[in-house]
Parts: C-alpha cells; sequence; structure tokens
C-alpha cells in the first residue's frame, strides 16, 4: 500500500467518494493507493485534499515526510 493508501485508511476515507468528488476514476485510486510506481499528479493531490476537505498542504507533508535535501 502507498503513502497515498495509508493516509486515506487511517482518515476512514472511501474511494468511491473520492472519485465521486473529483472525477478521478476509480482504477486510478486504486493505481495511487497500491502501487508504489504510480506517480501522484499535484492537481490530484488537490482534488483529493479538496474532496475530503483537507488543506493540500497537509496530505503533501504526511505523503513526503521522508523526504529531505540531501546536506553538502
Amino acid at each position: 500500500m502507498t503513502e497515498l493508501g495509508l493516509y486515506l485508511a487511517k482518515k476512514s476515507i472511501s474511494k468511491a467518494g473520492v472519485s465521486e468528488k473529483t472525477g478521478i476514476s476509480r482504477s486510478r485510486l486504486s493505481e495511487l493507493t497500491l502501487n508504489e510506481s504510480t506517480h501522484l499528479r499535484a492537481k490530484e493531490l488537490y482534488l483529493i485534499a479538496l474532496a475530503i476537505d483537507v488543506d493540500p498542504c497537509e496530505v503533501l507533508n504526511e505523503l513526503y515526510k521522508d523526504v529531505n535535501l540531501e546536506k553538502k
């Protein structure tokens, strides 16, 4: 499961409901939540955040909390 999948599961959010509100297909949401090699687009992240009524930055920070700048 991807970080997005874990995030939605933790918040008990229905992928069907998100699909209906955003227009993102159920199959695309399944790929985004199950397949680590599937890339989440910024517009998709923004639409998902709007659909679940959270700040897009909250979703971004949660999904990419392990990403840091490499110190030189």
